[in-house]
């Protein structure tokens, strides 16, 4: 397993910076580059650059792609979860609507976070919306 506190280095042939270590370094809310500086300062505010290495961040264009993802995921998570409770166990409407209220919510306030992350990643190791020359201030966005 690779120490994530090493910062990626892009192919000197290609150019092209590795995707799923970069990923998996925004899955964990850290900067896609170095893997030691946090991504977001707040609970959805990415920072404009790494408190750790000087990567510039203020690229990322997320959007509405994370919350996106995380309905997708939490769905498909929590669907037939819901479906084998109902099956087992027969609760009373009033205890499973609750529970999975509860539960719905939580992982969807968990995952939201890790989905911006590996969102802004992404556009960072493809060179998304300026993330191309983001240390060339002479270049715009590509």
């Amino acid at each position: 397993m690779t120490d994530i506190s090493v910062t990626i280095d892009e192919d000197p042939e290609t150019g092209e910076r590795p995707l799923w270590p970069a990923v998996r370094r925004g899955l964990m809310c850290r900067c896609p580059a170095c893997g030691a500086g946090p991504m977001l300062k707040a609970y959805l505010k990415v920072r404009d650059h790494c408190p750790v290495c000087g990567e510039a961040l203020l690229h990322h264009r997320a959007d509405d792609g994370p919350a996106y993802l995380t309905i997708l995921i939490v769905g498909h998570i929590l669907a037939p979860v819901i479906y084998w409770f109902y099956v087992e166990f027969r609760p009373e409407p009033l205890v499973m609507a609750t529970t999975f209220c509860l539960l719905t919510g939580s992982l969807a306030l968990f995952l939201l976070p890790r989905m911006k992350g590996a969102l802004v990643a992404l556009q960072w190791a493809k060179r998304m919306h300026g993330f191309a020359k983001a240390t060339d201030p002479a270049h715009g966005d590509a």
